[in-house]
């Protein structure tokens, strides 16, 4: 199924390192700016609310994590199923797993926003969240949930896309509502005297707005076959596949989460500064990991690409420059992030406690996360071979269990954000 458009990179010929990168960048671009668009709502959360406000949400971010980790899992199945057929040059199974990834992400949507709302209070107070923080928090985690539908519809569309060689149109789509958030946001809290309401709301309007763009440039694509989306089925075969590569990867994003909300409980052990420090320290962390972890997102269907059309020598060139790029990036902005730690942190808040304790967490993450995006690129590279059992099996035993026992038997010894 040879790709013409203009907009879709070729996966099985020409320069691997070139077509790598040149939907790595996109990725990479997409991911950051939304990150960066969430570090100036919580800015502008701090200079017009409370530090306060800014812990309350940075408490959940764990824990929204955790409870949207499988089903976005599941769009990374769909990614690599797609990319599957694409490269085997079926079209009838391009477009039945296509309308099969959109069915599956409306549903779990629907699913997850009863959850949250429901849940939201027990689930922060399960990872001792700091009382003062609660009530604030439980508003933003229920409103967050609101918009969850959305959030998964533009996750699962622009998976698909990217499954056709198509990662610039997402970022595009995702810059659009992180400006839209951006200025909600401002009009919420400045205008209106909102707090972490008017941050939600923003983030439910950026939604809304990336997923009616997304969705929309999926329908209409010339390689995905979807044709307006008229009388869609689901083809449960297909799901099947999509599911076997997404639970094991689900899984795995939900073993990740649930470990690091061990450490933010731990955190939030340590009082309202600390819990504040260290989620301003994340907003910088996030960042870092999307530059860190973008080539495994092109590494992903650029195998499956090749293996569907049975080329495994450019699949196995394409994980090795994969994780060139990811060093190059992730290294190089490591050390930056370390280096400048305390002048990135001053910019949401000017408390020398919060300061002290956003620097413990960022100056050690900072300069070693390339190291996790490279386990992610031959995690990604796995799961487009469509093994994901073992990139699983290995976050699960060796970057989640040992978190544990660090936490229940170190960390009480050493009550620190360092330890």
């Amino acid at each position: 199924m040879k790709i013409k458009n203009g907009k879709n990179v070729d996966m099985l010929s020409g320069p691997i390192f070139k077509s790598l990168l040149s939907m790595s960048i996109p990725i990479m671009i997409m991911n950051v700016v939304q990150n960066i668009y969430s570090l100036i709502d919580m800015t502008i959360l701090g200079k017009y609310a409370s530090d306060t406000a800014v812990g309350a949400i940075g408490t959940t971010a764990t824990l929204i994590s955790l409870c949207t980790g499988v089903f976005i899992g599941v769009s990374t199945g769909a990614n690599v199923i797609v990319a599957r057929r694409i490269g085997e040059g079926n079209r009838e199974k391009v477009k039945k797993a296509s309308q099969s990834a959109l069915l599956f992400a409306a549903f779990s949507g629907i699913v997850l926003l009863i959850f949250g709302v429901i849940f939201s209070e027990f689930l922060l107070k399960l990872i001792n969240c700091p009382e003062g923080l609660l009530k604030d928090a439980t508003l933003y985690f229920k409103l967050y949930f609101l918009s969850t539908p959305f959030m998964l519809l533009y996750n699962f569309s622009a998976s698909l896309l990217r499954a056709t060689g198509d990662t610039k149109r997402p970022m595009y789509f995702l810059i659009i509502g992180g400006i839209v958030k951006i200025i909600v946001n401002y009009v919420c809290i400045v205008f209106f005297s909102m707090s972490v309401d008017g941050v939600a709301l923003a983030t439910i309007a950026s939604n809304i707005v990336a997923c009616t763009l997304s969705f929309t440039a999926a329908l209409k694509s010339d390689v995905l076959l979807l044709h307006g989306f008229k009388k869609p089925k689901m083809d449960f075969s297909e799901l099947k596949e999509m599911l076997h590569i997404g639970i094991p990867t689900g899984l795995q994003s939900f073993a990740w989460a649930f470990a690091n909300t061990m450490i933010v409980s731990a955190v939030n052990s340590l009082g309202e500064n600390a819990t504040t420090g260290f989620s301003i320290a994340g907003q910088f962390d996030v960042i870092l990991y999307n530059i860190s972890m973008a080539a495994s997102y092109a590494v992903i269907p650029y195998v499956s690409q090749n293996i569907g059309a049975k080329n495994i020598a450019r699949a196995k060139k394409a994980v090795l420059n994969g994780a060139l790029i990811t060093v190059i990036f992730g290294a190089g902005f490591g050390a930056i992030f370390a280096i400048f730690a305390r002048e990135l942190s001053s910019i949401i808040s000017t408390t020398p406690e919060v300061l002290d304790y956003s620097c413990q967490r960022l100056v050690l993450i900072a300069s070693t996360y390339f190291l996790c995006g490279i386990n992610d690129v031959l995690g990604g590279a796995l799961r487009g071979m469509g093994r994901p059992v073992i990139p699983t099996v290995s976050t699960f035993f060796f970057l989640c269990l040992i978190r544990f026992p660090w936490v229940l038997y170190v960390f009480p010894l050493f009550p620190n954000i360092t330890v």
